[in-house]
């Protein structure tokens, strides 16, 4: 048996509800994102740059869409004889299949997928997270430090320390405090869900943790205390550079417009660390004549022949003439009709938005689309929508019928 130095497995299957609409059909990691992307591009892409060749995707939640984009992993040259990219759905016994319960049960029932590669290492990821790092340097970090755990952390305001995981470190970063959302954080110090283990210390762990029928099977709630409550060493590894769940729909179009403001807060087209999806060969875009474009991305394949400022506008959209589109999200297929006045939106996959709609623009104390996942005024359109000509959708509103 070939052992691998380190396996990655990115945890995909999580239903996504703060995403709303977007997430109905569509398992989170594989939501549009940056124009030509999708999110688990970012993790996979990571992959491929720190030379980790051997990742397991375990899906859950929706997976049709996110299996097929993975495929055989070619597009992040993932598709190795020994190693390469594995889609890993919820274990099937001859009995029964059994759903993941937790992050931990997760990489549990995949125990087997991880002896047959026999790792020394196993790095353990979100599949919603964007961002751009070198997995070999923190395991460089791990091996030298002899941690059974190493966990990547940065800091976040403190206004926001209680929604993450919370690290208490010494000195020499050594962590010798958790404390998973606490109401009175100790520290601004939090942890990014990025998680390096010694293999076999790992398997330790989830196998007593299962045999735990109150345990949530998670690493942030029953792991990582335990392993502190035994006195393992467990180390820290900071990262300062940009990285944004994308959890929210709301942190999702925050990331969207990260990657235009000028200068960009992201940048996705440095070619130093490419990031690889999968895409369809399309024609170039199209400016008309009355087209107008500023501070935006425009992926190939779209036609426009309206206004377009600080968007993003994925690949195939078309803005017929006297459109505008403002501080907005339009992923791949979308069709946008004359005069269409559509502000600080998201708008999903395939829409049809009609003449003279207006999306945005208004504010209605009866919205009958008002949701509470739509903060900030955001608009949210789950895709396949028709909007009717001369519709009005508040802000605030998120849209899930086919047609309004």
């Amino acid at each position: 048996m070939i052992s691998k130095d380190c396996v990655a497995m990115i945890l995909a299957g999580g239903q996504g509800s703060r995403l709303g609409a977007l997430t109905k059909n569509v398992a989170k990691p594989a939501v549009e994102f940056g124009g030509k992307y999708r999110i688990i591009d970012f993790p996979l892409s990571n992959c491929v740059h720190s030379g980790i060749d051997t990742v397991g995707v375990l899906t859950q939640y929706q997976p049709l869409v996110l299996n097929t984009y993975i495929g055989n992993g070619s597009p992040w040259d993932l598709d190795r004889s020994h190693g390469g990219v594995y889609v890993l759905p919820p274990y099937q016994s001859a009995k029964a299949g059994e759903w993941y319960k937790g992050t931990a049960n997760a990489i549990y029932q995949n125990l087997m997928f991880l002896e047959k590669f026999n790792p020394k290492n196993v790095l353990i990821l979100s599949g919603d997270h964007i961002y751009k790092m070198h997995y070999g340097m923190m395991l460089k970090a791990h091996k030298t430090s002899g941690a059974a755990i190493t966990i990547a952390v940065m800091p976040v305001p403190w206004e926001e320390a209680s929604r993450f995981g919370i690290m208490n470190v010494d000195e020499n970063g050594i962590i010798t405090e958790f404390e998973e959302k606490p109401k009175n954080p100790k520290s601004n110090l939090a942890s990014m869900g990025i998680y390096i283990f010694d293999y076999d210390i790992l398997k330790k762990y989830l196998t007593e943790d299962e045999m735990k029928p109150d345990s949530s099977n998670d690493f942030g709630k029953n792991i990582i205390p335990a392993m502190l409550e035994n006195g393992e060493k467990m180390m820290s590894w900071k990262f300062s550079d940009y990285w944004k769940d994308v959890g929210t729909i709301s942190s999702l179009w925050e990331a969207n417009m990260d990657l235009i403001d000028n200068p960009p807060k992201f940048d996705v087209k440095d070619r130093l660390w490419n990031i690889y999806s999968r895409n369809m060969p399309l024609a170039p875009h199209y400016i008309g004549n009355g087209g107008k474009v500023s501070d935006s991305t425009i992926t190939e394949g779209c036609i426009i022949s309206g206004t377009v400022s600080h968007s993003v506008i994925s690949a195939g959209v078309i803005v017929e003439e006297g459109a505008s589109i403002t501080d907005s999200v339009i992923m791949s297929g979308v069709k946008i009709g004359k005069n269409a006045v559509i502000k600080k939106a998201v708008i999903g996959p395939e829409c049809v938005i009609g003449d003279d709609v207006q999306i945005g623009v208004s504010s209605d104390d009866n919205n009958k689309y008002s949701s509470h996942l739509c903060t900030d005024d955001i608009v949210l359109l789950e895709g396949g929508c028709e909007i009717t000509a001369g519709a009005d959708i508040p802000k605030g509103s998120m849209v899930e019928d086919k047609k309004a």
